[in-house]
């Protein structure tokens, strides 16, 4: 799920919030936000 996400997101296809969802959702974790966005989760 993890590669999807990042490349929807670089296709700017999610925004950092859609992404937010996905770690609340818990289909990917903190760190793995950080990795696709490059910000910390808060």
């Amino acid at each position: 799920m993890l590669n999807w996400i990042t490349k929807f997101y670089q296709m700017k296809l999610y925004s950092v919030d859609d992404v937010k969802e996905f770690v609340k959702s818990g289909d990917i974790t903190e760190a793995d936000y950080k990795t696709i966005t490059g910000q910390d989760f808060s």
